[in-house]
């Protein structure tokens, strides 16, 4: 991976990490690194990872996942595959994940794109239907009257419970969620519309569209605006920059350009 001529993805350095970690270690932090790999974009370069890329990728960890992960990040900088040693901007979220029937809806409503607005229909269209093939497996089993050992019911039950619950919380974001794209109050970057970044050190840019987070995705450059960059960048207008303070140091961006939703190709003058 030390060849410069080279310029490693994800999952070509988490490969050659994974490769030289002993055989116990490395079953214990192989689904983890791998996993981090896919969510931030296998065949994504190295170097194209940002800091707010890891940051946000942060937040949908566990704490037990932090320590293999910032070894991963330590050794890709070490090995010349990255700009900067990434591992310090991997924090996990303090806040507990949310739960079913999410407080955050009660108290924010959410602010969705088009596109996730739709795939949170397409994901409820879905759940219902698993719901109907789950009660008739419940059907099938309670047609065994011994209650007592009855595994594939107790199974479905809860496999039961769980798309109830599930499709609930769609049912109430759907409810009360708005369109990114409607009215604006300020000129601002707004949920829903798409910023470049220019890191003001290395000069280098990163494309993100502002999302609720419910819909973040660092690898389909979706950032929440939940996330310390996502809050930084709201409100924010073309030309000014901002800075996030994390372990590593104050990082400083300025905002080229702000697209909104439906103006893809004709960013903000």
């Amino acid at each position: 991976m030390a060849n410069t001529e080279h310029e490693p993805t994800l999952a070509e350095a988490a490969n050659a990490f994974l490769s030289h970690l002993p055989p116990e270690e490395r079953g214990k932090v192989q689904a983890e690194i791998s996993r981090f790999a896919r969510w931030l974009g296998s065949t994504r370069r190295v170097k194209d990872v940002s800091p707010v890329d890891v940051e946000s990728y942060g937040e949908h960890i566990v704490p037990s996942a932090v320590k293999p992960l910032r070894s991963f990040l330590t050794y890709t900088w070490k090995k010349g595959a990255g700009n900067m040693n990434l591992a310090p901007h991997l924090r996990v979220k303090k806040t507990a994940p949310r739960t079913v029937g999410s407080r955050h809806s009660d108290q924010v409503r959410a602010v969705l794109t088009a596109q996730g607005y739709a795939k949170l229909e397409q994901e409820l269209h879905n759940l219902k239907k698993q719901r109907s093939r789950v009660l008739e497996e419940m059907q099938i089993a309670a047609a065994d009257k011994d209650f007592r050992e009855n595994a594939p019911l107790t199974a479905a039950r809860e496999r039961k419970a769980h798309l109830d619950g599930r499709i609930k919380e769609i049912e109430a974001v759907l409810k009360e969620a708005k369109i990114a794209g409607g009215e604006r109050d300020t000129s601002g970057a707004k949920s829903g519309d798409t910023v470049v970044l220019r890191d003001l050190s290395s000069g280098k840019e990163f494309t993100y569209t502002l999302v609720d987070p419910r819909e973040a995705n660092p690898a389909l450059g979706k950032l929440s605006i939940a996330s310390p960059w996502g809050k930084a960048i709201l409100d924010k207008e073309k030309g000014q920059t901002m800075e996030v303070v994390a372990p590593a140091g104050t990082l400083r961006c300025s905002i080229e350009s702000i697209t909104r939703p439906g103006q893809e190709g004709s960013p903000q003058p």
